[in-house]
């Protein structure tokens, strides 16, 4: 078929086509026939062949996006499309657009092709929208191209059509698009399917059909306990005799972290090499490390060089299936942290309406993350994990005010290694009559967050030393090498300009310095953890003058690629202390010694954010500086708004003239400001008694370019102190006496999703002595008030009704309001009172520096004024 343009319509292209479990070698030889015919060239990839050079090809055709070269054909821009691309585009005479054939799981709707029938327009252009951003497509007329017919009956024309033609399109309610997109994932669309639709018809008690979910099947526990058996690959060809191919011409690594016996451990060796893989002990020759932690210099090291890294259940993964899969597709293919993620520690969580591997897989993600998974749900337990909400644990958890969450809330929060705010709608929604276990395990891992947080780009001192004599190695043995995934080396800035290359072994590296460090660095690395990179008796061979042409040109591209990191070391190299963190030792000849000179005046920390960091001695002289006389806390400038140049070259202006600009509250001597404000920088500040002065004092010490007298700038804001009852002057005497001790023995919890941020209201109370918690449906409380003989703060500033009241901060919103019984309740069995406030009682206290109260700060229910 020739284009618009007389021309072949792929003649251009050079196509290669990945073979999967989806796409078997009939397929792909259809494909292929294809392909030539329409001018193209096309390549037909099989595991476990090497992959191709992916330069080569300007488009992939796989029904998956498990491949290995998936990332790299991202990162080189290569579309990568499912086999209906290539269809699209010779029905249509043009090449069709790839992005709405990725196959890329994240676009949820890509085998979607949705049209409407009689619904809203707003519904309908929402549904085309949310369809076409998730990858699917969306066709006007009704064809037999069509998956999806969203209608609200089956009186429609359209609804008809379909009945009439048989043509298997799926006639589904809107609600079926809209759950699926709140959710990020696609569900079963039965219970949203026409003529008679489950949502609509069953009863809110009704059991929920439990699903299926072969996600999980083999990825539920990161330590396997049975040895698999092998099976053959569902796409080898059924004439071939072996039975395990996915490691062919492969070198596994086995690391010693995995605690496993002898006998098993041979075992595993012998499935290894009866699929043609090689066991080896020697990182630089291997494509897949097996380990248990996400620790030590060899996972490190292995994930730098992007060599397959996975954990004994993903080993077992590929025994069973004889089909490659990557270790990042499931959560617990991957090692886990030894520790788990701090913010999880002390978290109780419990499991509702999973089952089978679903329920073990959660089971066991909650003890990677951190956490403990309890069988039952007390009110001690912090979380109820639920598939949907219909079950006794999901009542009793309402009612205690603990969060209820679904899993996706738990497996992003691992794959991110953070705690995400449950406050998320995605976590907390549960479409009607679904079982969310038909969609648990398909979150992936992200490698660009395991890389800044397991492995990041810099390496310590130790790892750079094994790292240098390991490369100079490399090149004075290139044949030697020839299997070797290079170290993945980063981008630099453009400032960065490579380092002229050469053919010494001492540039081979960029942790390498001087000539002084040559014989230094081979010593270093002649340690039990660097022979395993160095052939024995081969740690000083050079290059032989007889190598051939093949080897320098070798060397000489490995010099090539790693010359960013050359001139970045250079550079490093001369900056005051040297490199103390990238290999180098503080006795090293060649280190320039820090500046140790002690300054003419005392001057404390916070001259160091604005202090020039080029290097210039010039610049550092500081003793030319004048003693800072003025720490100010500013809030509300507008004249710094956008334009951080500016911003920085008016503070060093002001330090200059002896006034240092400080964030932290405790070490301000004044604070600027244009009015009274309830920002949490101009509360904090209040309660260490700073001389307020308004923020056109600044411009006038710019405008100027001298220290002026701050006592002829104070803020006066009359308006604002009618309204709030109180004076900056008396609010400052008080705050001296105060001594930050106003909320001292004072309990304050907060709720997780109050606006402004808990991590705010933390501060103001700690500021003035309080203690500030998170609320998630418990109460800590430890009795630390006073006597009040022994009471520091003003007596006439204190209610002491108010002693044995412990505060809850919280808003208005249903969400927040459905916590109040759980923590009136916690909060009577100790003894105390509960007052569920706004924060305007916390911060009108905290301006006014004295505990104020009024009936409207606290939010009182029906229950307790029919109690009145």
């Amino acid at each position: 078929m020739t284009d618009q343009n007389g021309g072949h319509l792929l003649s251009q292209s050079k196509i290669c086509v990945v073979c999967s479990p989806e796409l078997g070698q009939d397929t792909a030889m259809q494909l292929d026939i294809l392909v030539k015919d329409n001018g193209g060239e096309v390549v037909i990839h099989e595991e476990p062949s090497p992959f191709p050079p992916i330069q080569e090809f300007t488009h992939i055709i796989s029904s998956t996006a498990d491949f290995p070269a998936y990332q790299s054909a991202c990162d080189a821009l290569i579309p990568v499309v499912k086999p209906q691309w290539l269809q699209t585009s010779i029905t249509k005479n043009k090449l069709a657009n790839p992005r709405q054939f990725n196959p890329d799981p994240r676009l949820f709707f890509s085998d979607v092709v949705v049209t409407c029938g009689d619904i809203p327009d707003g519904d309908k252009d929402a549904i085309i929208g949310g369809v076409m951003a998730m990858g699917g497509l969306y066709s006007p007329r009704v064809t037999s191209q069509v998956t999806h017919l969203v209608d609200l009956s089956m009186d429609s024309d359209k609804a008809k059509t379909v009945l009439a033609k048989k043509m298997g399109a799926k006639i589904v309610l809107p609600h079926w698009f809209d759950d699926c997109l709140k959710l990020g994932r696609r569900i079963d669309e039965r219970p949203y399917t026409l003529p008679n639709p489950e949502i609509l018809h069953a009863g809110p008690n009704a059991p929920i059909r439990g699903a299926g979910n072969p996600d999980i099947v083999g990825a539920s526990t990161p330590e396997p306990t049975e040895l698999p058996t092998p099976s053959s690959s569902p796409y080898q060809n059924r004439n071939s005799s072996r039975n395990l191919s996915v490691f062919e011409g492969k070198h596994v690594m086995l690391s010693s972290d995995l605690g496993i016996g002898s006998h098993l451990l041979e075992s595993i060796e012998d499935l290894i090499r009866q699929g043609n893989g090689i066991v080896t002990k020697d990182l630089t020759k291997a494509d897949m490390f097996i380990c248990r932690y996400r620790e030590g210099f060899e996972y490190r090291t292995a994930s730098r060089w992007n060599k397959d890294v996975g954990n004994l259940s993903w080993l077992y993964h590929l025994i069973t299936h004889n089909t490659w899969t990557s270790p990042l597709k499931r959560l617990l293919h991957y090692p886990i942290h030894r520790d788990g993620l701090p913010a999880f520690k002390g978290l109780r969580i419990s499991l509702s309406n999973y089952a089978g591997e679903a329920r073990a897989y959660l089971e066991n993600l909650v003890q990677a993350i951190g956490a403990e998974c309890t069988k039952t749900l007390k009110q001690d337990n912090s979380h109820l994990i639920t598939a949907h909400g219909n079950s006794e644990k999901c009542t009793a958890a309402k009612e205690w005010g603990l969060q209820v969450i679904n899993h996706l809330w738990l497996e992003e929060s691992y794959a991110k290694w953070k705690m995400l705010p449950v406050s998320d709608p995605r976590y907390t929604h549960f479409p009607r009559r679904t079982n969310l276990g038909e969609v648990v395990g398909q979150t992936k891992l992200d490698r660009n967050v395991l890389e800044q947080v397991f492995f990041p780009a810099e390496a310590n001192a130790d790892e750079s030393r094994v790292m240098q004599s390991k490369d100079q190695n490399i090149v004075a043995n290139p044949e030697n090498n020839k299997n070797m995934n290079p170290p993945k080396v980063r981008a630099k800035s453009a400032a960065q300009s490579p380092a002229p290359t050469t053919t010494t072994t001492q540039a081979a590296t960029p942790h390498t310095g001087k000539s002084s460090r040559k014989v230094s660095s081979l010593g270093e690395a002649k340690t039990p953890l660097a022979s395993r990179f160095l052939e024995d008796g081969k740690e000083n061979d050079t290059p032989s003058t007889n190598s051939s042409r093949k080897s320098k040109d070798a060397a000489a591209a490995r010099i090539h690629s790693i010359a960013p990191d050359i001139a970045l070391y250079e550079k490093e190299k001369k900056r005051v202390g040297g490199v103390i963190y990238g290999g180098r030792r503080k006795t090293d000849a060649d280190l320039v010694p820090p500046n140790t000179k002690k300054r003419r005046s005392a001057e404390p920390e916070e001259e160091d954010e604005i202090e020039d960091d080029k290097g210039d001695p010039k610049r550092q002289k500081k003793a030319k500086l004048p003693p800072i006389s003025i720490h100010l806390v500013i809030t509300g400038y507008q004249r710094w708004i956008g334009s951080i140049k500016k911003e920085d070259s008016d503070k060093r202006q002001l330090r200059d003239l002896g006034i240092a600009i400080v964030q932290d509250a405790k070490k301000c001597t004044h604070l600027a400001a244009p009015s009274i404000l309830r920002t949490p920088k101009f509360v904090n500040a209040l309660a260490y008694a700073p001389v307020i002065v308004n923020v056109d004092y600044i411009t006038q010490c710019l405008e100027q370019n001298e220290l002026l007298d701050p006592s002829n700038y104070a803020l006066k804001d009359k308006t604002t102190e009618k309204k709030v009852g109180f004076t900056l002057a008396a609010a400052r005497e008080r705050a001296k006496k105060n001594q930050n001790k106003l909320l001292r023995g004072y309990k304050v919890c907060c709720v997780e999703t109050i606006r402004g941020g808990f991590d705010a209201f933390k501060s103001i109370v700690e500021a003035n002595g309080g203690e500030c918690t998170l609320f998630r449906g418990r109460v800590s409380i430890n009795d630390t008030r006073r006597d009040d003989s022994s009471s520091d703060v003003e007596e006439n500033n204190v209610d002491h009704s108010m002693k044995n009241d412990v505060f809850l901060l919280s808003g208005e919103e249903p969400e927040h309001a459905k916590l109040w019984p759980r923590f009136r309740q916690m909060v009577f069995e100790v003894g105390k009172t509960p007052r569920i406030v706004n924060v305007n009682w916390l911060l009108d206290s905290a301006m006014s520096q004295e505990v104020r109260w009024k009936d409207d700060y606290e939010y009182i229910t029906n229950e307790e004024d029919s109690s009145d």
